[in-house]
């Protein structure tokens, strides 16, 4: 029922790169005000980059899509608590996935590894695109942690995508 709901929306086009954060505070206050269509838009926003985090945690394409749900659905609920000054969407957003993730691990007693050398890059599933196309902190990301040495590199993998502590890094 979420899905087909979403996909009855019309979607906002011509956005320039640096209004993205205005449009999605804009978009979180519609939604909590209960506007659906706000909703589907972030979702058509940043469910791709959700994704490809939950699919790079847990390994499982079906329940990272089921968990993204639930995360949408908890973003809708939660959308009057949004604080602009404590981050952007797109960071309350990953922040949420990648919380909720880790207590799917948690909870399932998985084990917890990262099988990739590219952290940033896009999990089966999730769009492709120059880096041209990827918004300006993300390329800016990915060019920080290009520039450090592999080891270093891994243990900031382990900790964001693994959800490892200090010592199981060790």
């Amino acid at each position: 029922q979420f899905e087909h709901d979403l996909g009855r929306f019309p979607r906002v086009t011509g956005v320039a790169a640096g209004d993205r954060q205005a449009v999605d505070a804009r978009l979180v206050g519609r939604m909590a005000g209960g506007d659906k269509a706000a909703l589907a838009e972030l979702y058509d926003r940043h469910a791709s980059t959700m994704l490809a985090v939950g699919i790079r945690m847990l390994g499982d394409a079906r329940e990272a899509e089921d968990l993204l749900h639930d995360v949408f659905l908890e973003a809708w609920q939660a959308a009057a608590q949004y604080d602009p000054a404590r981050g952007s969407v797109s960071t309350w957003l990953l922040l949420r996935m990648r919380s909720r993730t880790l207590d799917r691990i948690r909870s399932a007693g998985r084990s917890r590894t990262v099988v990739t050398d590219d952290p940033l890059g896009a999990a089966p599933g999730a769009e492709q695109g120059s880096a041209q196309d990827l918004p300006a902190d993300r390329l800016a990301v990915r060019r920080a942690l290009d520039e450090l040495p592999a080891e270093q590199r891994r243990v900031l993998e382990l900790a964001y995508f693994g959800g490892l502590s200090s010592s199981e890094i060790a």
